[in-house]
């Protein structure tokens, strides 16, 4: 499949150098709106095309996947302009700005019978299923409860504080910890409540987020980008527990049981750098005519980013587009 990544940054590096060690996946073309920059990343990443305008990308009638890498601000742009070139798409999360532009998209893809699905890579890694055996296997007992964060000391980065880049925690982090919760307990969740800290640029630096379920269970999650934290998960039961080692990119699972005795724990260590899973899934997905990933379904695209909608109108952290989509 000849790839293409729209978008010539650090994540963009991430998946160029995931790529070029997969088999059946051919490092085809990238775009920049500089093409000096799209020419140097094409030259160390053995891309064959490198452009200076994402028009041009999408109108390469070799490409066959577009993997868009750019900020959370500009993928409902992006994301509309392969989709109307009839380019497949993998969008990195979040998704989009917020749940308009999804659903937007998402109904254009429709539409126009185009791929499309959001690159959260915890949705597509062995893991999910290894952590949904444990729960299946009954030996946790009933799953009650959900603990989930994700931190990292990277307040410095300029999209992350920037409401013209869709910045601010939720986004970048804590969609990682509100998909952990709903892998495990799933997003019909009944009640919500959270709090969080602004910045002097209308941004959440951290925040805290309670999902509350109508069969009694509960999820507690953190997200920050002001500290460094553990990244665990913990999946509580009436009979033991679980622990995720990294929520964002699963290094171990532990098990216990009510006695803090451990029961049985795995690793994942041999991957590439995690990103392979999603490219996997879309090449399968695409293979058998599917529209969307089964392991990220559109419809829990939409749900997350409402919720986060919510959550950001709690705050009053508002980007510029919002009155505008709303």
């Amino acid at each position: 499949m000849k790839f293409a990544i729209l978008g010539a940054g650090n994540i963009a590096q991430t998946m160029a150098s995931t790529i070029s060690k997969m088999t059946g996946i051919e490092s085809y073309a990238v775009a920049s709106r500089d093409l000096d920059k799209a020419t140097e990343f094409a030259t160390k990443n053995g891309f064959e095309k490198a452009y200076g305008s994402y028009e041009e990308l999408v109108q390469d009638d070799e490409v066959e996947l577009v993997y868009i890498a750019t900020p959370h601000s500009h993928h409902y742009a992006h994301a509309k302009l392969c989709i109307e070139h009839g380019k497949p798409v993998l969008c990195e999360k979040a998704f989009t700005a917020n749940a308009k532009q999804a659903k937007e998209i998402l109904s254009l893809a429709k539409e126009k019978k185009v791929f499309i699905t959001e690159a959260i890579w915890t949705r597509y890694m062995p893991s999910r299923e290894r952590i949904q055996a444990v729960i299946d296997s009954g030996i946790i007992g009933d799953v009650t409860s959900v603990t989930a964060n994700l931190g990292y000391a990277i307040g410095q980065v300029e999209r992350l504080v920037k409401p013209e880049l869709a910045g601010g925690a939720l986004l970048d982090l804590g969609v990682y910890p509100i998909n952990f919760a709903c892998m495990v307990l799933g997003s019909n969740y009944s009640e919500v409540s959270s709090t969080a800290i602004i910045t002097d640029t209308d941004v959440d630096s951290m925040n805290t987020i309670t999902l509350s379920y109508a069969d009694g269970k509960m999820a507690s999650l953190h997200s920050t980008f002001m500290a460094r934290t553990n990244r665990m998960g913990i999946i509580s039961g009436t009979q033991g527990y679980m622990e995720i080692q990294n929520i964002n990119n699963c290094e171990e699972i532990r098990v216990y049981n009510s006695n803090d005795e451990l029961l049985k724990k795995e690793t994942f260590k041999d991957q590439i750098t995690g990103y392979e899973y999603q490219v996997e899934a879309c090449v399968e997905a695409m293979k058998n005519g599917l529209l969307e990933c089964p392991q990220m379904p559109h419809a829990e695209t939409i749900k997350v980013m409402e919720l986060m909608d919510s959550l950001r109108k709690e705050w009053g952290v508002i980007y510029p587009w919002d009155e505008t989509d709303n």
